[in-house]
């Protein structure tokens, strides 16, 4: 089971470990995901973290969040979410606005624009992540689930 891998990549040389195998294992899988959700998300002038933004927006509701917020809930880190943010303003996507009592403090929200986007798109996504996964059992599914929460547990610690 373990060559498939090694062949994808057209490796010669065995991995240096299992946990190298497991990594580029993940690594690898994760790529193909990301370049199917990649290919959903283009033709709407869209990115994987712009999405997962809006995605984040919707979800907050009223008054929007923080920067540092957005940051904290993305599901892969971002180092300048300041300029991803006005690219979204800038289409329309989400509204900033500063805080009454602290003119430092600014919130995102996302705009109706934002939303019909969203609405548009859920389906597709949805559709994409159950052609990429719904050959596994909800049982693989809930382990694989368990296993990369532990291994984000570890990294955490």
């Amino acid at each position: 089971m373990g060559a498939r891998l090694q062949e994808e990549i057209k490796q010669n040389k065995p991995f240096s470990g299992l946990e190298q195998e497991t990594i580029l294992n993940i690594h690898r899988t994760s790529g193909l995901m990301l370049h199917l959700i990649q290919q959903i998300l283009k033709p709407r002038g869209l990115t994987a973290p712009q999405y997962n933004v809006l995605r984040i927006l919707r979800g907050a509701g009223e008054p929007g969040l923080r920067c540092s917020e957005i940051g904290e809930r993305m599901v892969s880190r971002d180092p300048d979410i300041t300029r991803l943010l006005e690219r979204l303003e800038r289409e329309a996507l989400i509204e900033r606005h500063r805080n009454d009592r602290d003119r430092r403090v600014v919130y995102s929200r996302i705009t109706s624009a934002g939303l019909e986007v969203l609405a548009q798109l859920d389906p597709v996504v949805d559709a994409s992540a159950k052609s990429m996964l719904g050959h596994m059992t909800e049982e693989k599914l809930r382990c694989l689930i368990e296993l990369l929460e532990e291994i984000r547990q570890g990294i955490a610690a």
